[in-house]
């Protein structure tokens, strides 16, 4: 008899949930049934600020921090690292986590929406790290890549790749993150989130 891995075991093992807001997730994540798939991305006001971007896939958000957040641009390749999978239910997390608790800052919902695959396989697209998909945000729209990038970045366990923003409709020399710095959830600003 196999055993079953938690995917968000890394998660919890982070955080003290009786001292922060975050969501525990369920304990056995469902997949999603409708083909529907959601994606966020989250300003966090942590040790550095930075973006986290995150996709919808087998019950869980695969995430990545962004330093620099995302870019309209196709020209510009925006490290994206890595980090452990966050439950569904943190799609929709805003608030401030406490000083001292593991990514302790404010958290904005900065983009969200839907995403679609443009590759018929997506688990291989990861294996193989490159990853074209299309989003459906408030402020991101369009077709986009995550590309892994050989070896770790910066010590990381886990592999660095770089989101980049596919020549379409979409793109544009915007800066997305200074020109449209608001929630999508409460039309706050990150400071008056906190």
């Amino acid at each position: 008899m196999s055993k079953t891995t938690d995917p968000l075991e890394t998660y919890r093992t982070k955080r003290n949930f009786s001292a922060t807001a975050e969501p525990k997730g369920a304990e056995h994540p469902q997949k999603e049934k409708s083909g529907t798939l959601t994606f966020v991305v989250q300003k966090h006001a942590a040790t550095q600020l930075h973006y986290d971007f995150r996709l919808e896939w087998n019950g869980v958000l695969l995430s990545w921090a962004v330093p620099k957040g995302p870019s309209l641009d196709p020209s510009v390749k925006r490290l994206a690292m890595q980090v452990e999978d966050h439950p569904l239910e943190y799609g929709t997390f805003e608030g401030t986590i406490p000083k001292g608790e593991y990514g302790g800052g404010t958290v904005m919902l900065w983009d969200h929406g839907t995403w679609t695959p443009e590759v018929p396989d997506v688990d291989a697209a990861l294996k193989k790290g490159d990853l074209k998909f299309e989003l459906h945000g408030e402020k991101l729209l369009g077709s986009w890549v995550l590309v892994r990038v050989r070896g770790g970045y910066g010590g990381s366990k886990k592999p660095g790749w770089l989101l980049i923003k596919h020549k379409d409709k979409y793109a544009s020399k915007e800066n997305v993150t200074v020109e449209k710095p608001r929630s999508v959830a409460t039309k706050r600003l990150l400071e008056e989130i906190a």
